[in-house]
């Protein structure tokens, strides 16, 4: 083997494992819901949290997208009554964010966050927006009026 052919399928090599993340983060079975806007407040039902194929499952988190809104939110089940949600947009220079488990993470220049807003590694500095939610009978109540 020529060091031009090395080189060559080094490259490859490295342009694979680097789009294999990409790749099996689309087998993940994200949630995405469009939430209902009333007032100044996202309306979710809690029984889109549970998991199709196996109804005493919870999913872990919930992204909401509506066209209304500019970035989608990202909202975390810890439990039955505790719940945290995210602005999807980083803090260090505005990207869309990705969920990966229980992490966000910026495609653009590698931000990490918790699934509590909080940074894990920069160059973020602060932390995500965060929404107060309330439960209401069955449902999330997100308030868009007064991010914390």
């Amino acid at each position: 083997m020529d060091r031009l052919e090395f080189i060559k399928k080094c490259g490859f090599a490295c342009l694979g494992l680097t789009a294999l993340p990409i790749v099996l983060s689309g087998c993940i079975s994200n949630k995405i819901v469009a939430g209902t806007i009333e007032e100044d407040y996202i309306i979710l039902p809690l029984v889109d949290f549970v998991e199709a194929k196996y109804p005493d499952k919870k999913r872990s988190y919930i992204i909401i997208q509506n066209d209304i809104l500019k970035y989608p939110i990202c909202v975390f089940r810890f439990s039955e009554t505790e719940y945290e949600a995210l602005w999807m947009q980083c803090s260090h220079q505005g990207s869309q964010l990705q969920v990966f488990g229980d992490k966000l993470q910026c495609p653009a220049h590698g931000s990490e966050f918790t699934n509590k807003g909080h940074v894990q590694n920069g160059p973020a500095d602060r932390a995500l927006r965060k929404f107060p939610v309330y439960i209401e009978f069955d449902f999330l109540k997100i308030s868009l009026k007064k991010p914390v």
